[in-house]
């Protein structure tokens, strides 16, 4: 049974790859920060209390800002692949604490990367890496971009996720590690969280629509985004590390929308005129903006074999109808007189 290491598992994404290699039979480990409230809830349906019989899933604490126990986790679970998805991931928010960021990003990828090499040293077995790229790291270079598309990364999250590219790179030509950059362009599903744009539209609509919210406060509606299904593209991870030779592959659809296109799609949906409901407040404006994301994604599909599945519109649908659901049982306890803590989707 192959054995598989992720962090960042308790994001979308990370549930979404638990998912998926349970499926493939592997025994599937993942990172979890310590913190004083769980936040575990995306893995509920696939948790099983590793003392019951036939459990392969565990979860570890471990940190990308703390390489011991990192090299710990290696030592003691000697897996054969790791997807390195941990990140302080919100764009905007990298901004306030750069530092922070740069720390978790790009120096934790440098951590885990060292901790494979000394593990691989002494175990002589190879450990197939995976790092997350982003498609933030091109920033402002004009569409469509592609694998050789030069980086302008417009964020310091963007910065950090470049540099942790290129220590992947370093590595795998220092060093002869399988280690694997996956650039992803935007992906999103009802697991995203809720400050992330699309998702924020969704929950905010459905409970304007019930209403439960009056007021949704955005950013630039006009930003253009390639946005995908993360169901989707948590294969392309797998996909890449299955490969004969270690590579880089931008994943997309190849398709871009802006925010105010998903605006539309997704209040369609809820019958609603957003414009009644939607202000604009700087405070969700980038210094740096990145106007335009749209990848070309020909390499994952000639030679992963991969494309995607979920169009836009299905993946609007998607999200709306899981949100509505949310906002009806909301509202649910509402009219039963149940105290219901304000939610705060608004307030981000």
């Amino acid at each position: 049974m192959k054995k598989a290491l992720i962090t960042g598992i308790t994001g979308q994404d990370g549930s979404f790859l638990a998912e998926l290699l349970l499926a493939k039979e592997y025994e599937v480990h993942g990172v979890i920060r310590r913190a004083s409230t769980l936040n575990t809830e995306r893995l509920d349906p696939i948790y099983i209390d590793p003392h019951e019989r036939g459990a392969h899933f565990y979860l570890h604490y471990g940190d990308l800002t703390d390489g011991s126990s990192l090299r710990r986790l290696l030592e003691k679970i000697q897996p054969q692949e790791i997807y390195n998805l941990a990140a302080q991931s919100h764009v905007r928010v990298s901004f306030d604490q750069p530092e922070y960021t740069a720390d978790v990003v790009g120096l934790g990828t440098l951590r885990l990367l060292e901790a494979v090499r000394d593990v691989m040293l002494y175990s002589k077995q190879e450990i197939r890496f995976y790092q997350a790229g982003s498609s933030e790291m091109f920033g402002a270079a004009p569409p469509p971009q592609y694998e050789g598309t030069p980086f302008y990364p417009r964020s310091p999250y963007a910065v950090s996720k470049v540099a942790a590219h290129w220590y992947c790179v370093n590595y795998r030509e220092a060093y002869n590690l399988f280690a694997v950059n996956g650039i992803l362009f935007n992906h999103e599903s009802h697991r995203r969280g809720e400050t992330f744009v699309t998702r924020k539209i969704t929950r905010a609509l459905t409970r304007i629509k019930l209403g439960l919210q009056e007021t949704l406060f955005l950013g630039n509606l006009d930003a253009r985004r390639d946005w995908g299904y993360a169901g989707d593209y948590v294969e392309a991870m797998w996909l890449m590390l299955q490969q004969d030779a270690p590579d880089d592959y931008v994943v997309a659809t190849g398709e871009s929308y802006s925010v105010r296109e998903f605006l539309d799609t997704a209040a369609g949906l809820c019958g609603l005129d957003w414009k009644k409901h939607v202000q604009t407040d700087p405070r969700y404006l980038r210094p740096t903006e990145v106007d335009h994301l749209l990848g070309d994604a020909s390499k994952a599909r000639t030679k992963l074999g991969w494309k995607p599945k979920v169009q836009f519109p299905e993946l609007v649908s998607l999200m709306v109808e899981h949100d509505l659901e949310l906002a009806r049982q909301e509202r649910t306890l509402i009219n039963a007189g149940h105290p219901v803590v304000s939610h705060g989707t608004h307030q981000h």
